[in-house]
């Protein structure tokens, strides 16, 4: 553990804060817990170490972040805090965490294979003394068959129900309380009395046995916990199949043009690596050798695999599909956008909603009173029934502990925000999900959120005698020399001619903010020259300027040859957007800090009927209080550049665009892909996931409310309230897998 103080290593799962204080945040796995207890164990232990500043743990997720002094205290003192509170902390991007995990479930599958094993021969071994009349046992066939019993329970109380007392013991010795302790209190005392039956049959406790109740009990339990363990294992792969995508190793080229394996942190800006088909992008960088297809579905939420060649990007993460590639690295570490993403789907792995902290502060108080209900009912029956009095202790000490309730928010929660991971909507803050739930309206800024950042041309006005195919065919022989995002677009409206062009341009100089000049050639006239200038009216000496959508002039030796319109490109899922969130009942309006034209353009295009151009950042903040003064609960989608107020403000927020991992610091989720129909199926997604966690609590309070009176009163055996105790379990965690099934986009055609 001591080599984690080494800080040469601390990168490998660990970021300093950006604060100027030096201070750094690790993510860690925490291997043992199994409730909302053992979570506030482990951050009462955590928060308890000087120099740790910070510490939020999750038992949805078996993750905690710790943000911790690096000058007042090394990482294993408070990893070592954590295995002294009785749980293990591993860096969460360990190798080997995969590994144990899939140890811990063929261990788990193993005990309930021999508590089902064992529970079906016990039950053999009961049915005689359930159905025999008087007289049809001898004592010496009963007393044989009850030792049988108590053998056949040996391996269940000291294998399979391990996990239990050992985790209890953990809980006496540090004097605290969780989930486990009620559960192996019952079983410890359901089996003490069955044995006082089976060779003291006068004694106190009478000749009454349970060994039937006991192994039945103790498999539905493990039945129970394994299916959960199975479903969160799930959930953890999910997460990890984002966060531990990049390989260990990679091929790097030498001065020789040779290879040579380095782990990735050893990898620098420039090197030239190798990667194969089937492996992942190690890092940022752009390709220099090969063209490929790659699989970028995990970072940008695009399904369908995107060919790169020489000179295009890709990104860390991604997987090479088709062939072998060689890749300049240009992004390592915590810049690269893959770094960018983890960093969220950590966050969003060990933050809490409201309704999760609520579930975590009763906890602890609701197990104590599960003991004192246990005792007060065990006191109580014991006047009239000792012999039954404990059996009623274990039945209330097993029905009530509250793992569905515990279970209820983070269950739904995780799996919403693995969904929507899925998609390409990263989840920033989990409780944002609380908050998108109850929106009623949704703010949109115009420019890269319900456009693309391409122009087209929407129109061409030219002077008589020339057609617009014609004027264009000249615009774009000056065009194509300029990266000027208005050439750009009259150069692809051109390509998108079916002849080839006919002009070439020589003499060609630029003037920075205004436009173009040349001298082009007809190549197919003889070699017909004309001098041309293309770009602003003042540039263009053009004075039919007017306002409204960018133009784009084309003048020659007479004056004036054309206009071109240019307008922004409104995303092709927009319309079906809009209606979508209004066809749910939201409010929709639309921001934009460019003129009321444009903005009443758009709005018009996509049917939004309120809207408001030329805002500053202060006015589009202004909006929005105001719309939260009247009672709205709003959402802003931006792309967030300059949103970062409004973005901020609002209920729940946004942030879309390929820009987004840099603007991420005010939004709640972030929209790495281009679809904007994500935003309408997030707000969807999210009523739907509060609705689960209603359901869920709902149910964990209701089977309380009915289980524990029967219990109290008598009338369930404790096989019934193990069965009862996992039912609830399992049925919250499979009812929140639910989320993380449905892909479908809402649709208003």
């Amino acid at each position: 553990m001591h080599l984690l103080d080494d800080e040469s290593e601390w990168s490998a799962f660990s970021r300093p804060v950006p604060d100027g204080l030096g201070r750094w945040e690790s993510n860690v796995m925490i291997e043992g817990m199994h409730c909302a207890a053992c979570a506030l164990t482990v951050e009462d232990a955590l928060k308890g170490v000087a120099g740790v500043v910070s510490a939020d743990v999750s038992s949805g997720s078996q993750r905690a972040r710790v943000v911790w002094q690096a000058n007042q205290v090394a990482p294993s003192r408070w990893m070592q805090a954590v295995q002294d509170s009785g749980y293990r902390a591993v860096p969460a991007n360990d190798t080997f965490s995969r590994e144990r995990r899939k140890r811990e479930s063929r261990q788990a599958l193993w005990r309930l294979m021999v508590a089902g094993l064992c529970m079906m021969q016990v039950m053999m071994y009961a049915y005689p003394a359930y159905v025999a009349e008087p007289g049809d046992l001898s004592a010496e066939m009963e007393r044989l068959l009850r030792w049988a019993s108590w053998v056949l329970t040996l391996p269940v109380i000291f294998f399979s129900c391990g996990p239990f007392f050992s985790s209890a013991w953990r809980d006496v010795v540090h004097q605290r309380i969780s989930m486990d302790l009620p559960v192996a209190l019952g079983m410890l005392i359901t089996f003490v009395v069955s044995t006082a039956g089976t060779f003291d049959p006068a004694g106190i406790f009478g000749r009454e046995v349970y060994f039937d109740s006991l192994t039945m009990f103790v498999f539905f339990l493990l039945t129970g916990r394994w299916f959960e363990l199975r479903l969160r294992d799930r959930t953890a792969g999910a997460l990890e199949a984002l966060m531990n995508r990049l390989p260990e190793g990679v091929d790097r080229q030498l001065a020789d043009g040779q290879f040579e394996r380095v782990a990735i942190r050893r990898l620098q800006v420039g090197d030239l690596v190798r990667v194969l088909p089937g492996q992942a992008f190690p890092a940022d960088g752009v390709l220099v050798r090969g063209q490929t297809s790659v699989d970028e579905s995990l970072l940008t939420g695009e399904s369908k695999p995107v060919a790169r060649a020489s000179g295009d990007e890709v990104i860390a993460g991604s997987h090479n599909l088709a062939a072998m590639v060689i890749v300049r690295v240009t992004r390592l570490g915590d810049e690269t956008r893959f770094a960018q993403i983890v960093r969220l789907m950590e966050s969003a792995a060990t933050s809490k909603p409201n309704l999760a902290r609520l579930a975590d502060r009763i906890a602890r108080p609701f197990l104590m009173a599960v003991l004192i209900a246990a005792a007060a009912s065990c006191a109580f029956w014991w006047r009239t029934d000792p012999e039954n009095a404990l059996m009623v202790a274990v039945a209330v000490l097993v029905v009530t502990c509250p793992c569905a309730l515990s279970l209820a928010t983070p269950a739904a929660m995780l799996s919403a925000a693995g969904a929507l991971a899925q998609r390409g909507v990263l989840v920033r803050r989990i409780d944002g999900l609380e908050a998108l739930a109850g929106v009623d309206t949704i703010v949109f800024d115009k420019t890269g959120t319900l456009t693309n950042d391409t122009l087209v041309l929407a129109n061409t006005v030219c002077r008589d005698g020339y057609t617009p195919q014609q004027v264009l065919a000249l615009a774009a022989a000056l065009a194509q020399y300029s990266l000027h995002p208005a050439s750009r677009t009259l150069v692809s409206a051109f390509a998108k001619e079916t002849r080839a062009p006919v002009w070439q341009a020589s003499d060609v100089v630029e003037t920075p903010g205004q436009g173009l000049g040349a001298t082009v050639a007809n190549c197919e006239a003889g070699g017909q020259t004309v001098t041309l200038r293309l770009g602003s009216a003042a540039y263009c000496a053009v004075e039919r300027a007017q306002t409204g959508d960018s133009q784009v002039f084309l003048s020659d030796g007479q004056g004036w040859l054309a206009t071109f319109e240019l307008q922004e490109d409104v995303r092709a899922d927009a319309l079906r957007t809009v209606r979508a969130l209004k066809d749910s009942g939201m409010s929709v309006y639309l921001l934009s800090g460019d003129a009321s034209d444009a903005a009443r353009r758009v709005a018009q295009q996509i049917g939004i009927t309120e809207f408001k151009g030329q805002c500053t950042p202060q006015e589009k903040l202004d909006f929005l209080r105001n719309l939260q003064l009247s009672g709205r609960k709003v959402a802003v989608v931006g792309d967030g550049l300059n949103d970062g107020p409004v973005l901020a403000g609002a209920h729940a927020s946004f942030a879309f665009g390929r820009a987004v991992p840099l603007a991420q610091a005010q939004a709640d989720f972030l929209v790495s892909g281009q679809r904007l129909a994500d935003v309408a199926w997030a707000c969807d997604l999210a009523r739907r996931t509060l609705a689960v966690v209603r359901q869920n609590l709902w149910w964990a309070a209701g089977y309380n409310a009915v289980a524990v009176p029967l219990a109290v009163a008598g009338f369930m055996p404790a096989w019934a309230a193990g069965i009862g105790m996992a039912s609830s379990s399992l049925l919250v965690v499979l009812n929140a897998v639910r989320l993380s099934k449905d892909q479908t986009t809402p649709r208003a055609d």
